[in-house]
């Protein structure tokens, strides 16, 4: 891996991230930016050279906490610092793994220093490196909910609390955060996206000569990094210069009482929760007016901060797609404005036509609204051959609802029905994995993990996260007198310490199995069926879960998405399933237990919950209903839990669905009792009869 950055100036395309990561170092109080994008577009690339951009900062000499010289933090736990010349130090870019634990993220104390000694002796972690510069988070819908959490209050507060058995450390940790995320790969949870200021949406270019000109760079950069940096050098400085005058400007701008009418009444136009919009859209028009060299907020700052601001918070559930309607922003924008606008200033450099900041800078064309923008190119390179993916492999090639794909094997156009509507999902009582598992913390079924109520104890394995204080001193107490105690305190020994045992919630494996089938096929059935999967994937979005889609009919089963974090990609190919044909019921099932075999493989401590949605029925081969019954014993065998949605309706029912529940070892349960409150008896009926078997 190169030691020096890609030039910033130097990737091209990318306009709008770009932008809001410049008006985010302009004014950080803009709350940061989420990227959203698929994979190999530069998101990686623009944010760690971003760190490059920014001015150096003048820290306390020796300070781990990056304490400020003139503004030091009085509750630091490198203090108090006396007053001394600061020394400089480049910006910070701190990243945030995934897979951190939570003393790598906050910090962590020697516990067995403290209690023998009363010594808080700290080991700081990434948040107080972050302070004053960036906390970046690849894959940031990934970020477990712990970690999580822990950002929330840093983030809400500026300051990180360290809290171990009475031992107390507190220290400033102010960031800008910058997240970024392939959205097939799961939502992010909303109380972390509502504190992003930003958010932006980017793709590969579909333009040739566009991905000419991103390989011709990367393949530079790649043979010479110190010389392709070089030849960018004098962008990059005049950007940088651009940044800190716009900074030094950013108190001079004004923003009138017009100005926040405009914002405000957008706010209320697209139904915003709370009024964190519309502070951040305040800020961010004034940072766009300073960007431009301006001193008055305009009309056109106002609807780029829309842009920016606003489609992140507009989601009601996971199911929305993230966006603005420009027209009606247009129109609130009209019918709200006037009043204050600003009168053309030939004093202001920013109002000249062709100037694109304070000094010209490299941008002299703006690019953006206001002469605010950066200079439009290609899309910029990644590490991963950035917007080099042929289209075809892309997930938009499937087919659109409206066509519907091609006939499966033993049906014809005449026998398969165009995708029918879902039905308006609706709320549903917890489904739960019977036992206590280990798997990743989520909502959902009881697991041991390292949050939630004490339940136990036991000696560490590696290092001590959770103390665990009575346990602990219980077993120093009898050996006080062999190790000579003579004063009050405890003698403790590492051998001694004991790890708490916590008991909370994990996250499951939803996998559905969807008869698409011509017993289905009755199109207010299929649609009540579509709206009663869309009410469980709202559930596991809502409990942390993986979810996964297999459907059968015709004369075999598809795995229509494979496991993921990602249920708004589940929904997306619910509504786009049609149906028709026989009902392969054994393939379905024996569909599943090969996906679930290879994630027991992948992810062992995920339990599995299966969920089939099927009237039972079965044809198609000779013995259909016993090769189903023979393929439910499969799952049955491996102790898989289960549920069977019964799509059966009509006067008289047949009971196939029950059957299949029991050759499952799981229960059944009508659509009419998922929506009714008897669903919540399902849990104590998998569990029942899990012990009868």
């Amino acid at each position: 891996m190169a030691s020096v950055p890609y030039p910033f100036t130097a990737v091209v395309g990318m306009d709008d991230m770009r932008l809001s990561l410049v008006l985010t170092a302009v004014s950080p109080r803009i709350g940061g930016v989420l990227v959203r994008g698929e994979k190999g577009t530069a998101k990686s690339t623009l944010v760690r050279s971003l760190a490059a951009l920014l001015p150096a900062m003048d820290v306390v000499p020796g300070c781990r906490f990056s304490c400020a010289p003139d503004a030091p933090d009085p509750d630091c736990p490198d203090g108090p610092h006396e007053s001394a010349p600061g020394v400089s130090r480049p910006t910070p870019l701190v990243e945030l793994p995934v897979g951190a634990s939570e003393d790598r993220l906050v910090g962590a104390l020697d516990i067995e220093r403290a209690l023998a000694d009363g010594v808080k002796a700290f080991e700081p972690g990434l948040l107080a490196r972050a302070h004053r510069g960036i906390l970046y988070v690849d894959e940031v819908n990934l970020l477990h909910d712990h970690l999580v959490d822990l950002l929330l209050d840093a983030a809400a507060m500026g300051a990180s609390h360290v809290e171990r058995e009475g031992v107390s450390v507190r220290h400033a940790a102010r960031f800008l955060l910058v997240g970024t995320m392939n959205p097939e790969e799961g939502e992010l949870r909303p109380q972390l996206l509502d504190r992003f200021g930003l958010t932006v949406e980017v793709a590969a270019s579909r333009d040739p000569e566009q991905r000419v000109e991103v390989v011709r760079r990367r393949l530079a950069y790649d043979e010479d990094p110190a010389g392709f940096a070089a030849r960018w050098a004098d962008e990059e400085a005049a950007l940088r210069d651009r940044i800190v005058a716009a900074r030094a400007l950013l108190p001079q701008v004004r923003l009138g009482d017009g100005v926040l009418r405009q914002i405000s009444a957008t706010c209320a136009a697209f139904e915003v929760d709370g009024m964190r919009a519309d502070i951040v859209m305040a800020r961010t028009a004034t940072a766009l007016a300073a960007w431009a060299g301006r001193t008055d907020v305009t009309a056109d700052d106002v609807r780029q901060a829309a842009l920016l601001a606003l489609p992140h918070r507009r989601r009601r559930s996971p199911f929305d797609a993230p966006g603005l309607d420009e027209e009606k922003l247009d129109r609130t924008l009209e019918e709200f404005g006037g009043g204050d606008e600003p009168e053309p200033d030939p004093q202001d450099p920013g109002d000249g036509p062709d100037d694109g900041g304070p000094d010209g800078g490299p941008d002299g064309d703006g690019g953006g609204p206001g002469g605010g923008g950066v200079p439009p190119q290609a899309p910029g390179p990644e590490a991963e051959s950035a917007g080099s993916e042929p289209s075809g492999d892309r997930p938009e090639a499937e087919p659109s609802p409206g066509a519907g794909p091609a006939p499966a094997p033993g049906t014809g156009p005449a026998r398969e029905q165009s995708p029918v509507a879902s039905a308006e999902p609706f709320r549903t009582k917890v489904l739960t994995v019977p036992g206590i598992g280990d798997g990743a913390a989520g909502r959902r079924s009881r697991a041991r993990t390292e949050h939630g109520r004490t339940t136990g104890a036991r000696r560490p394995r590696g290092a001590l996260t959770k103390l665990h204080l009575a346990a602990t001193v219980q077993a120093a107490a009898p050996h006080q007198r062999a190790r000579g105690r003579t004063g009050t305190g405890l003698v403790v020994h590492r051998d001694d310490l004991r790890q708490a045992v916590r008991e909370g919630r994990e996250g499951n494996l939803v996998l559905f199995v969807v008869d698409a089938s011509g017993s289905m096929a009755a199109r207010q059935r299929m649609g009540a069926v579509k709206g009663a999967v869309l009410s469980l994937l709202l559930d596991a979005y809502q409990r942390r879960d993986k979810v996964g889609l297999v459907t059968f009919r015709g004369r075999d089963a598809e795995l229509v998405l494979p496991p993921t974090s990602s249920v708004d990609a589940a929904a997306a190919r619910l509504e786009r399933l049609p149906t028709g044909g026989r009902t392969p019921l054994a393939a379905g099932l024996l569909k599943a237990h090969d996906v679930l075999r290879a994630e027991r493989l992948r992810d062992p401590a995920r339990r599995p919950l299966l969920v089939v949605v099927t009237d039972g029925r079965a044809t198609g081969g000779p013995e259909p209903l016993g090769l189903a019954a023979r393929a439910a014993g499969l799952h049955a065998a491996e102790g898989t839990a289960a549920v069977v949605v019964d799509c059966e309706t009509g006067p008289v029912r047949l009971g196939l669905a029950a059957e299949l529940a029991q050759g499952l070892g799981g229960t059944a349960v009508t659509l009419d009792e998922l929506r009714a409150d008897a669903i919540a008896g399902l849990v104590k009926d998998v569990r029942t009869t899990r012990r009868a078997a």
